[in-house]
């Protein structure tokens, strides 16, 4: 069983074949967050046909997303996948939106600083509470589109984990992020850049399906 400590030799050896990722791409933090949604249970390609859609509509702001009836939300964001759910949990986002700034409406611009400045974890559980927000989706939101300290995982970091014998079969989300969280430093741009590269890792080597251990840059970790 390798030590947890050994994951920031795998870091180091991602960030030497791959670089920096530079992610999450998005023109702000409300768009990250929007990204966030569309993208639960689909590809990135998807995803930008979905954002092209709502940009073509009007802004990309909350207050503008929640002027559109929830059967035009649901049509822009179609290429998405399951477009009539993910509608609707943009929808509860933008309430909690709309509560968080102290109004009946979203705010008009796209910083989510109705966000900023509370303590992370009771953000991250007020986050949890929105329907259609579970972890993944809420560490997202709060390390990519408020630049706040939190690891996430995903299915790639399960992946990664499993195989070189991290964690077991029945891993939980808070046990593939605590892998990361106990050895990295504290901060947003290893916590941003190291997911990063594991996505980048998973999409490009490590597949769900005939992963490609040879020509991994962590193939060696393993021998």
């Amino acid at each position: 069983m390798p030590k947890k400590a050994d994951l920031l030799a795998y870091y180091a050896a991602l960030l030497e074949h791959f670089g920096p990722g530079h992610w999450w791409p998005a023109s702000s933090p409300f768009e990250v967050a929007v990204g966030v949604v569309l993208t639960q249970n689909t590809n990135w390609r998807n995803v930008e046909k979905a954002l092209a859609n709502l940009r073509r509509r009007g802004p990309l702001t909350p207050a503008f997303l929640w002027s559109l009836s929830p059967e035009d939300l649901a049509e822009a964001i179609r290429p998405s996948g399951y477009f009539t759910l993910k509608a609707g949990r943009l929808r509860n986002l933008l309430a909690f939106l709309a509560r968080k700034s102290g109004k009946n409406v979203p705010p008009e611009d796209d910083r989510l600083d109705c966000l900023r400045g509370l303590p992370l974890e009771g953000l991250r559980e007020e986050l949890l509470a929105v329907r259609g927000i579970g972890p993944e989706s809420a560490d997202s939101i709060l390390l990519y589109a408020l630049d706040l300290p939190i690891f996430v995982a995903d299915a790639y970091t399960f992946r990664l984990l499993h195989r070189h014998g991290f964690v077991g079969e029945e891993a939980g989300y808070e046990e593939l992020r605590e892998a990361f969280v106990a050895v990295l430093p504290e901060e947003v741009r290893i916590y941003n850049e190291c997911h990063a590269l594991i996505v980048r890792l998973g999409k490009t080597f490590c597949h769900k399906r005939n992963p490609d251990c040879r020509s991994c840059p962590l193939g060696g970790f393993l021998e």
